[in-house]
Order: structure tokens, then C-alpha cells, then sequence
């Protein structure tokens, strides 16, 4: 054998080559070789640089299976970190077939974006914020499309309806007192010959209200203040079925952020020195205070698709697919359920008579919402249809709701051009319209090491579990056989449905909504 062409290309982003000494050896199913130089002493791992060294491996080390990377400190020089695109093997000279191996896998993403770790400078131009987006390694269809319209007015009404965050704007009929506007200082934004008051009669006006952000305490970042604004924000839905904002007003600094719910979470994200610690506007003096003001204001009704959908006035918007899917979803696990509970309950009294059923219900209201009374949760269960519903809101907030809320932001299609969605800000927001300049918005933006660090939290957050289940898929004895079965086939069959009808819809579409598409809804919260 002539020996193993090996080329070894460094990765073209700025700041990825290296002064330090590379060593290859290639690991075959037999033996592994011993590691050679394929760089002399005057030569360097510069960025967008490739070598290729002849390999002659003095016994038969079988197939290529792996190929190990050494980095050695080169004296008096700094020992940088090196971002190796991939490396390349041929079997001879002029050999067509390349055997490839990427280090731009998922893994080295993180570590490529860990590299700006130390950076707790502002970032210096939207140029290198560019170079960020192109070389993390996560760019996708979704991500491309926010880089291009994060500007524009329509894809900000977009992302309110079918975004990381569709669950709170809603349709009204009047003003809140704390807004004020009028017609004369909309009417550029409203139909030529109509008013504030026809639109808001017509239903085309809704609002986002963050007044839950207002008074919290700001996060300290690098050593800087963030800061925090509680806006309420008046979007217009035209006749060109897009929804438009054209009032904007901001009570303090402005951050929104979403909290992450699980257990590990506590240990990790929101704990001292973790990424909302170091990164995030909303930092561990207000995560206790946001927990508490939304616990206060959750209502049962906002948890249960159909009545939340109606009340915000979302049932019936044509291009809120969010609302669309998520009502399809809900119905069939909805059906599911209740045919599921008559298999055990046949009648309301032997609901009533459950004394566990009712315990459990019971401590969920104390424990879980601390006995508020007014969020309208059940204390008790009376019927067949409340428990019905009860059980489809846990497994749908569980399944579904997770999945559309947690992957459209850990999934980094909203978030990875980060100027789109900043987890903090550094100063507070402008009080003028027009008066921003591209050098002010690099100055409201969080530091290069913050960026990276939410960056790759949400790619941590966005991998499917090693154990992924899709929605009403199920491994336990007791789905296996009769009529649990045949429900379980039923609720599969109208989720295959729902799949095929999102498929569709979603060929036509310029951006895609995929994430209730019921393949993509793991069955319980788990990343």
C-alpha cells in the first residue's frame, strides 16, 4: 500500500487557528500508529489553512476507525485553542474517494462556541456577530429565515403568534388604562378612513403585556447592569393577514426569558454561577420574584388549549399555527383520555367516591398552587368530563406545550441570531423612535462570553433525549393488549393524521411550523 493521505483543515472563522504543535494518528480496528507532525516549526494553524502528510503505518492497523488529535504548546508562543474543520483520508495520491471526519459535529459546536468564553468585551461589529451565526455549526432553514426579517415588523407579529413564546398575546376590545394612545398618533399604521376604535371593534388589535417584569431587579453581568423592561406592546392584524406592531410602551428596562422547569435545572441553570447568573438580564435576585408574580397570575383555563385559544382571541387568526396545532393535538389526546377514564369510571359518583383520586387532587391544588383560589384550579373532581379534562391538560402541558415553547428557542431557530431575542440588555431602551443607529444596537447587546454562554445552553437543551418516546407512544405492559390498546391505536392514528395535514400546510408555507408536528412532541417533558 502507498500509504494514507491525511489532510487536516483548520476551520475558516477568525480566532479558530492556533501557534500550537498538531499531532495525527490514525487509530485503525487493529492497532493504532504512532502519531506524526504533518506541520514544520515555521508553519501555523491558521484559520481557513489545510496540510496533508503521508502516513505509512509499519504493520496493518486494519480500518480506519478514528483519528486522534494532539495539540502540544509551542515555547513562547500563547497556547490557543484550534478549531479543526475536518480531517480527510485517501488511500493514494490521485484516489477519487475521500473518507471523511468531521469535527463540526454537535460536540465540537459547543466547544467551538465555548472558545469565547473569556470575551467579556462587547461584541465589535454586527460583521462579527455574522461570523458567530455562519461558524457555531447550528445554522438551520429556521435560523437563516430570522437572520434575514429579524428587522421587520410582519416577522415580529410572526413570532408572537407562533414563536418560543405564543402564550400571551391576545386579542382586546378596549385599551388598558395604562396605555395611552390615540387614533391621530396611530393612523399611519391603521387602514386609510379608519380609526383606534373601529379596528379594536373589528377585533384586529391585540396586545402583549409583560407588566409581570415590572420592579424586578436587574442582573449584573461582567460587571455591568442589564436592565429590565415591562412593555406593553399594541399590534395591528391587517389585510394582509400579517400582525404588525404600532404601539410600544415601556415601563422599565426590557428583558424577556423563559425559565426552565426541571429539576436539573434548578441545579444548574438557576443556580449560582450558572448561565442565568452570568448571562441573563433576569438574574437570581428576579427569578424568585418572576416565579412568584406568574404562579400568582396562572390560571387553569390558560393550560387548557380550547379556553385559553378563545379567551386571547387566537381560535380563529388564519395564520397562527401554533393555535391551530396545538387545538388539533389537544382534541385527539382529549378524546384519548376521556375514553381511557370511562374504561375505570362509569359513572360521575364513583369519581366523587375515588377518596385517592381525590387526595391527589386535592394536594396538587395546596402544594402545587398553594391554595390560591382564584386561579380557578379544581380542589375536587365532580365528574367524568372534569377529571377528563384535568388529565388531557398534564399530559398536553407535559408533551406538546413543551415541545412548542422549548424547541422552537433550544432548537436555536429563533435565538441563534442573537440580535433577534438577547437574553439581557445593557442599557435601557431608547424613548425615541428612529434615533437607533446599528453602533447603538451593538451597545444594547450582552458581551461576547454572555451570547455564547446562552447559546450553548439552549443547543444543549434542544438535543431529543437518548430515550425518546414520541407522543402517545408507550412501553408499559398495561398499553400492550384489549381495550387500552385499541385507544392507544385509535389516539396514534389521529396523531398520523394531524402529521400529514401539518406536512402539507407546511410545504405551502414561506416559514415552516413544525413543532407540533406530533413525531416531533416527545411524551413527557425530557431533554
Amino acid at each position: 500500500m502507498e500509504g494514507i493521505y491525511v489532510t487536516i483543515r483548520t476551520s475558516l472563522a477568525p480566532l479558530s487557528g492556533s501557534y500550537n504543535i498538531v499531532w495525527v494518528s490514525l487509530i485503525g480496528s487493529r492497532s493504532e500508529c504512532p502519531a506524526v507532525r504533518p506541520f514544520t516549526d515555521d508553519q501555523r494553524l491558521l484559520p481557513g489553512s489545510s496540510c496533508t502528510i503521508l502516513i505509512k503505518p509499519d504493520e496493518d492497523i486494519g480500518k480506519i476507525v478514528l483519528v486522534r488529535l494532539r495539540l502540544e504548546a509551542r515555547p513562547g508562543f500563547p497556547n490557543l485553542d484550534w478549531h479543526c474543520l475536518d480531517v480527510q483520508l485517501k488511500l493514494s495520491s490521485d484516489a477519487a474517494a475521500v473518507e471523511c471526519f468531521p469535527c463540526d459535529s454537535p460536540g465540537n459546536s459547543v466547544h467551538y462556541l465555548k472558545g469565547f468564553h473569556d470575551r467579556s468585551e462587547p461584541w465589535s461589529s454586527m460583521k462579527e456577530l455574522e461570523t458567530l451565526f455562519i461558524y457555531n455549526g447550528n445554522e438551520n432553514t429556521v435560523s437563516t429565515y430570522v437572520h434575514a426579517h429579524w428587522k421587520e415588523d410582519a416577522f415580529f407579529g410572526y413570532q408572537c403568534l407562533n414563536g418560543c413564546n405564543p402564550l400571551i398575546i391576545r386579542r382586546i376590545h378596549c385599551l388598558p388604562p395604562s396605555l395611552d394612545v390615540t387614533s391621530q398618533m396611530l393612523k399611519d399604521f391603521l387602514p386609510e378612513g379608519s380609526s383606534l376604535g373601529e379596528e379594536l371593534e373589528k377585533g384586529t388589535i391585540f396586545l402583549l403585556d409583560y407588566e409581570v417584569l415590572d420592579g424586578l431587579p436587574a442582573n449584573v453581568i461582567n460587571g455591568k447592569q442589564s436592565y429590565i423592561a415591562a412593555p406593553l406592546c399594541l399590534l395591528h392584524y391587517n389585510q394582509h393577514n400579517e400582525l404588525k406592531p404600532i404601539a410600544i410602551q415601556l415601563l422599565m428596562p426590557h428583558l424577556k426569558t423563559s425559565l426552565q422547569i426541571n429539576i436539573q435545572a434548578r441545579a444548574s441553570l438557576l443556580a449560582t454561577n450558572g448561565v442565568f447568573d452570568k448571562a441573563v438580564g433576569c438574574g437570581m435576585k428576579a427569578v424568585p420574584v418572576l416565579l412568584a408574580r406568574g404562579t400568582y397570575r396562572l390560571r387553569y383555563t390558560s393550560l387548557c388549549v380550547p379556553d385559553d385559544l378563545k379567551e386571547r382571541g387566537l381560535d380563529k387568526l388564519p395564520n397562527c399555527y401554533y393555535a391551530q396545532d396545538a387545538l388539533r393535538v389537544w382534541n385527539a389526546l382529549h378524546r384519548f383520555v376521556a375514553s381511557w377514564v370511562e374504561l375505570y369510571y362509569h359513572d360521575d359518583q364513583e369519581v366523587q367516591q375515588d377518596a385517592e383520586l381525590q387526595s391527589w387532587i386535592q394536594e396538587i391544588h395546596t402544594e402545587g398552587y398553594l391554595g390560591f383560589i382564584h386561579t380557578d384550579f379544581p380542589q375536587t373532581f365532580q365528574t367524568i368530563a372534569e377529571l377528563s379534562k384535568y388529565i388531557t391538560m398534564v399530559i398536553f402541558t407535559s408533551s406538546a406545550l413543551h415541545a412548542a415553547v422549548n424547541f422552537s428557542q433550544a432548537s436555536v431557530d429563533f435565538n441563534l441570531w442573537m440580535p433577534n431575542c438577547p437574553a439581557a440588555m445593557l442599557r435601557p431602551p431608547p424613548q425615541v423612535k428612529g434615533t437607533v443607529t446599528e453602533e447603538d444596537l451593538l451597545s444594547f447587546f450582552p458581551d461576547v462570553n454572555s451570547t455564547c454562554r446562552v447559546l450553548i445552553v439552549l443547543f444543549m437543551l434542544s438535543q431529543p433525549s437518548l430515550d425518546y418516546v414520541p407522543l402517545c407512544h408507550y412501553r408499559e405492559w398495561y398499553f400492550s393488549s384489549g381495550a387500552p390498546l385499541k385507544l392507544v391505536e385509535k389516539v396514534q392514528q389521529d396523531l398520523r393524521d394531524i402529521a400529514h395535514d401539518i406536512q402539507k400546510r407546511n410545504s405551502r408555507l414561506e416559514l415552516a411550523y413544525p413543532y407540533l408536528y406530533p413525531d416531533n412532541i416527545e411524551n413527557s417533558v425530557a431533554i
